[in-house]
């Protein structure tokens, strides 16, 4: 039962605060034993770009850093992607308030920094027509030559390492294919590439939520009975024996 409701909102990202009462699961009448889930707080975000230009999002990370070890974060992601550094706030943030309790919702597209913060997540959900892009960072810097190239080693370097130990560690991308996306090469990926990698682990189709292995299964099994049913429809053809006389001249 969800007893109250806050909205706070920033530039680019919109967050909503509901109290959800305590809720209690029968387990085994008999015995009198319950599953019991205490009163706590889902702190869900709706992620937009990356790009926040103002205040930032100093008011919605306020809010967030008021949750409790019982409460949880919910990212519901539609991002073509902005500014790592943003994203990184939501990564602490996450290591900080959320972590074991973050679910991520690839709604319905999840590019560039939208797809890495897809994979903060400890459970990761996406929808049959859901799409996701990794790609290498961009970034610059100005000043004297010296300056320039210090800051720009610097942030390669600390930029590589975020990006593997949230791509390559869990297994996402392979090393080959991580090297590959260092020098320019896009990855893109449908529900069902994101469900064989391992980076969903779950989909939601036809009003209900399932397991990424169950979604494959039933990919495979649906791709079974259309073929079948075309080969009804489309029944092999018998060779005909025709008795050739040969020619006379």
């Amino acid at each position: 039962m969800i007893d109250s409701k806050k909205e706070t909102s920033s530039e680019q990202h919109t967050l909503y605060v509901e109290t959800i009462q305590e809720h209690k699961r029968v387990i085994n009448k008999e015995r009198n034993i319950y599953e019991i889930t205490p009163k706590h707080r889902r702190f869900r975000v709706y992620i937009g770009r990356f790009f926040e230009l103002k205040k930032g999002l100093h008011s919605v990370f306020n809010e967030l850093r008021e949750a409790s070890d019982k409460d949880y974060l919910e990212l519901m992601i539609n991002s073509g992607g902005g500014l790592v550094n943003e994203g990184q706030q939501f990564y602490n943030l996450i290591q900080e308030k959320f972590y074991g309790r973050t679910v991520s919702y690839l709604d319905n597209m999840g590019y560039s920094m939208g797809a890495l913060l897809f994979c903060m997540a400890d459970k990761r959900v996406v929808y049959p027509y859901s799409d996701l892009m990794f790609h290498t960072y961009s970034h610059g810097s100005h000043g004297k030559g010296d300056e320039v190239k210090s800051h720009v080693d610097h942030t390669s370097k600390k930029l590589e390492r975020f990006f593997y130990d949230l791509i390559v560690k869990r297994g996402f991308l392979n090393e080959e294919e991580f090297q590959q996306m260092l020098i320019g090469k896009d990855y893109w990926m449908d529900a069902k590439e994101l469900c064989k990698r391992g980076i969903a682990t779950h989909v939601i189709a036809e009003g209900y939520e399932m397991s990424a292995l169950e979604y494959l299964k039933k990919l495979k099994k649906n791709k079974k009975k259309k073929k079948e049913k075309q080969g009804k429809k489309n029944p092999p053809m018998m060779p005909v024996k025709r008795n050739l006389r040969p020619m006379v001249k």
